[in-house]
């Protein structure tokens, strides 16, 4: 099976070219203008973050998809994630499978818990939930994807009896991911539910995943289930040389962890730890050999089917942005495909 290669972003609000932090109606534009370069430089996949935070434009990724579907022809169009216990899931499933109709079967939501909490009070639930509320719907939400009515009861939302949920998918059905961060317990739900798998690998040696890619093969076993294609969610940057993409993340990725480490009481970012992320972690920051190599050396070692770049990190500039996205599809996703002898 040929890897998949995409990239994420959370429409971090960036600066413009006179130096000011741009608005989120502005970063928005510049989110749709991004997916459409990728299209056209043959990337497989764009998943936009949902947030609620003002460091972050996205908090309604579904609609911003439906921009981007047309603007584009070819590439997939998903999250990164949707946070679906602070969501409906019946809600969730229409507005999804009213993007996948619009979009030719293009619809690819990888839904999750969100790594942030802003959503839980805005939407009126209780974080002492937050476990449950997942479960439940979750649960809801895979039922939805197996039939055109759907019977369905539980703690968190009302129950469900015989219910059509429209638009209903089409006879291709639609593929649908679950983020985790490193639970076993996650793990073991995905395959539960025959999802597909998608793993966040933030920080560390992507090897120190192998456990979790061992427990979902060995769940499939157990529980009966066909292996479906893993994947790996990662930050990174593109530039033409490993000192220019290094140096050019540098301050921006200061910016963004210096600014969420104070929030949650985190030790100083230094760049030290950045470089020690970039040569040893699971920053995948250089020139397009450099990234390429990473990117198939995290491929081979996991035996994983997509891997997503997460490209946007802190106030970066659209167009250093831009040049990103042109390089990870017209150098890296080849050089990678030629690594792993798949071009």
């Amino acid at each position: 099976m040929e890897v998949s290669l995409g990239l994420d972003t959370f429409g971090d609000v960036s600066l413009a070219p006179d130096g000011r932090l741009k608005r989120q109606d502005e970063v928005l534009r510049d989110v749709v203008e991004q997916a459409a370069l990728a299209d056209r430089v043959g990337i497989d996949f764009i998943g936009l973050g949902e947030h609620h935070r003002p460091d972050f434009a996205i908090s309604s990724p579904e609609i911003v998809l439906a921009a981007i579907a047309g603007h584009t022809s070819r590439i997939r169009l998903g999250t990164a994630v949707t946070v679906l216990s602070s969501d409906d899931p019946v809600r969730v499933f229409q507005r999804f499978s009213t993007l996948n109709a619009l979009s030719g079967g293009r619809a690819e939501p990888i839904l999750g818990r969100g790594s942030f909490t802003e959503s839980y009070p805005l939407f009126g639930y209780d974080l002492s939930d937050y476990d449950l509320l997942f479960e439940e719907k979750l649960d809801l939400f895979a039922r939805l994807l197996r039939g055109p009515k759907v019977t369905w009861s539980g703690k968190t939302r009302s129950g469900l009896k015989d219910q059509a949920v429209h638009p209903p998918l089409g006879p291709e059905g639609m593929v649908v991911w679950v983020g985790v961060g490193g639970s076993p317990e996650s793990v073991v739900r995905v395959v539960r539910q025959d999802l597909q798998l998608m793993l966040a690998i933030i920080g560390g040696d992507a090897r120190r995943f192998l456990p979790y890619v061992d427990l979902y093969q060995r769940a499939c076993d157990q529980l009966g289930r066909a292996p479906r294609p893993i994947g790996v969610h990662s930050p990174g940057f593109v530039a033409e040389t490993d000192a220019a993409a290094r140096e050019a993340l540098w301050p921006h990725y200061a910016d963004m962890f210096g600014r969420i480490g104070r929030e949650r009481g985190w030790p100083p970012v230094t760049k030290d730890r950045y470089l020690a992320e970039v040569e040893e972690g699971a920053l995948y920051v250089g020139s397009p050999e450099t990234v390429a190599r990473k990117i198939a050396d995290t491929v081979k070692t996991l035996g994983i089917q997509r891997f997503d770049l997460k490209y946007a990190t802190g106030p970066m500039p659209h167009e250093q942005l831009m040049e990103c996205i042109r390089l990870y599809g017209e150098k890296v996703i080849p050089m990678v495909r030629e690594m792993l002898g798949q071009s």
